[in-house]
């Protein structure tokens, strides 16, 4: 049971496959953002630019998160959430 738990924490070191990943993760994330923020300055539409707008925001808020997951020191009490 002890093992299950411990299983459940992230890790105090990661992987290079693990680091590879979450650099991924934050690529993905800050481009799909300026694509967002590209698109929106475009769009004629305002509903859909507001959409775009909302869909931008949300990649940057996503990226942020996982950089404060990403600082040392931050008091976790387990996944990315």
């Amino acid at each position: 049971m002890d093992n299950q738990q411990q299983s459940n924490m992230p890790p105090s070191v990661i992987s290079t496959k693990d680091h590879l990943y979450l650099k991924d993760m934050l690529n993905w994330n800050l481009l799909a953002m300026k694509k967002a923020h590209f698109m929106a300055q475009q769009c004629q539409d305002q509903s859909l630019k507001q959409e775009l707008d909302r869909v931008g925001h949300m990649h940057h808020d996503h990226y942020q998160r996982i950089v404060k997951h990403l600082q040392p020191g931050q008091q976790q009490s387990g996944y990315i959430q």
